[in-house]
C-alpha cells in the first residue's frame, strides 16, 4: 500500500546541505510533499504538533542530535514515524533509536529505491495510526453524550453482565435497565451487543 494523503509531509532534517538537496529532489521526483531543515532546532521552531507525515532524520548532528529530537517529540506525544539516517559507526545508536520506537534506519549513502519504499511505509503507518486516533476520539465524543446512569449501564453491558444482574447492582428495575440500554445503543450507533462491546474497547 502507498499513501496519497496530501495532508502528510516528509520532514527531512540533516545538517548536510548536499544531503538535503538530494533527498528533496528524490522526493520531488516521487511527488511526495516535503520540507527540509538544517537542524533539529530549526525543525522544532516550525513544528506544528497537529502536522501529519514522517521524519527522515540524521542521527548525528551539531546542537540537538537526532536521538535528542526523538526523545523530545516522544515527550510531547508525537506519533510521527522516524526514519533515521546513519553514517559509518552509528549503527549502535540506530539500534538504540529503534528500541525507543524509531520506525527504521538507513545507512548513508542511502539507496534511492529503499529510501522511497521506507518513506511510503512510514506514511502508511502514520495514516493507520491517525485514523485509529480519529476513530477513538469520535467514539469518546459519542460516549460523552450519555447520562451518568446510561454510562453505568453501558459499562456493565459491555462487560457482559445480564440486565437482571445490572438491575440488582444499580438498584433499579430490569425494565429501566432495558430503557437505558436502548438509549445507549441509539446514542452510540450500536445495533448489536457485539458492536457495543467493540465501541467500548475502541474507547479505551
Amino acid at each position: 500500500m502507498t499513501t496519497d494523503d496530501p495532508s502528510q509531509l516528509i520532514f527531512v532534517i540533516d545538517d548536510d546541505e548536499a544531503v538535503r538537496d538530494s533527498m528533496g529532489m528524490l522526493l520531488d521526483s516521487a511527488d511526495l510533499p516535503h520540507r527540509c531543515f538544517a537542524s533539529a532546532d530549526e525543525f522544532l521552531a516550525h513544528h506544528d504538533a497537529s502536522q501529519r507525515g514522517c521524519l527522515v532524520l540524521d542521527i548525528r548532528m551539531p546542537g540537538t542530535t537526532g536521538l535528542e529530537l526523538q526523545q523530545r517529540l516522544a515527550e510531547t506525544g508525537s506519533c510521527l514515524p522516524i526514519i533515521f539516517m546513519t553514517g559509518h559507526g552509528d549503527v549502535p545508536m540506530a539500534v538504540e533509536a529503534m528500541r525507543r520506537g524509531a520506525f527504521d534506519f538507513l545507512r548513508k549513502p542511502v539507496n534511492e529505491t529503499d529510501f522511497l519504499e521506507r518513506v511510503r511505509d512510514a506514511l502508511d503507518r502514520e495514516s493507520g495510526s491517525w485514523h485509529q486516533r480519529l476513530d477513538r476520539e469520535r467514539v469518546r465524543q459519542r460516549i460523552a453524550t450519555l447520562t451518568e446512569r446510561e454510562h453505568e449501564v453501558f459499562q456493565l453491558v459491555a462487560e457482559g453482565i445480564a440486565n437482571k444482574a445490572i438491575a440488582s447492582e444499580l438498584g433499579i428495575s430490569e425494565r429501566t435497565v432495558e430503557v437505558h440500554r436502548a438509549q445507549v445503543m441509539k446514542k452510540l450507533g450500536a445495533k448489536t451487543l457485539a458492536q457495543l462491546v467493540r465501541i467500548h474497547l475502541r474507547s479505551e
